[in-house]
């Protein structure tokens, strides 16, 4: 047996013993304060030792969020600012010397241009998801129900000319943090409202049922639904379920939905079949 191990063994031996001292009845005897002295000292001991690694592992993960910092930093500016010049100057071909040009010449310069702008996208959105992992949480009652009404509003407002029913359950709450669950129900009701723009009576529900006796909450739409064979992507980023296409997007939503549902220590899952509408349920880690 190595010193090391012989130093633990002798360790976790002392502190049996401490323990079961402490345990025995009143009328047990006790040991003397000579006897209970090597226990006191390598309890000290461990503490410090204990002190010492939270201080360690306190400092590693400092230097770890100040170098993602920089990341962060170096991602937003000196990665995304070429691509802005890619488009940008590609525009500027197409404006001064696209004329001459044939309409096949003309549209691989705005596929350049549009591919660019598509990698700036998704940079921006890979920034906020990281953002959105490490921003400090706060927990209070929530009322979810006029969030999510909130949102169905604006919804409305960005497309006045869509005729959607949404249906909201009333009094719905819960403890969490007020922003990152209106950032949840941005993103499961902006995808509902999106997926169900084909849709001639689009209808959005927001309720709450039963999950083998958890609370769960969902958001329920008739719109394109999906492949449940490709359920198991659903929640990574840019992982896409339709083409692009048909429905625009930067496919990194449902990833931020399940970080921040992770953070409330809760969990999210989806149920869909193709073009009959897909729910999707979240639970939170209440207290």
């Amino acid at each position: 047996m190595t010193n090391g191990n012989m130093e633990n063994t002798e360790s976790s031996d002392v502190c049996r013993k401490a323990a079961h001292v402490v345990a025995q009845p009143p009328d047990r005897q006790v040991l003397s304060p000579d006897e209970m002295r090597p226990m006191l000292h390598t309890l000290r001991e461990q503490q410090v030792e204990l002190q010492c690694r939270v201080a360690q592992l306190t400092a590693r993960l400092e230097t770890a969020n100040r170098e993602m910092d920089a990341l962060m930093y170096a991602v937003s500016h000196d990665l995304c600012a070429p691509l802005r010049g890619m488009e940008g100057w590609g525009q500027a071909f197409l404006d001064d010397f696209g004329d001459p040009l044939e309409e096949e010449a003309q549209a691989y310069i705005r596929r350049i241009c549009s591919e660019s702008r598509l990698m700036e996208q998704r940079i921006d959105a890979l920034l906020k998801l990281a953002q959105l992992a490490r921003e400090e949480m706060r927990s209070e009652r929530v009322n979810l129900s006029a969030i999510a009404r909130t949102v169905a509003d604006r919804l409305h407002e960005r497309e006045p000319e869509r005729a959607v029913e949404f249906s909201i359950q009333p009094d719905l709450s819960a403890f969490g943090d007020p922003r990152l669950l209106e950032i949840t129900l941005m993103n499961l009701l902006g995808n509902a409202f999106k997926f169900t723009g084909k849709t001639s009576q689009a209808r959005i529900v927001f309720g709450q049922t039963d999950v083998q006796g958890q609370r769960a909450f969902f958001v329920r739409d008739n719109g394109a639904g999906f492949d449940m064979a490709f359920a198991s992507k659903l929640f990574g980023p840019f992982q896409r379920m339709h083409k692009a296409s048909e429905f625009p997007g930067t496919g990194i939503g449902l990833a931020v939905v399940q970080r921040l549902i992770h953070r409330h220590i809760g969990r999210v899952w989806a149920e869909a079949h193709v073009n009959q509408g897909a729910t999707f349920y979240f639970t939170l880690g209440e207290r």
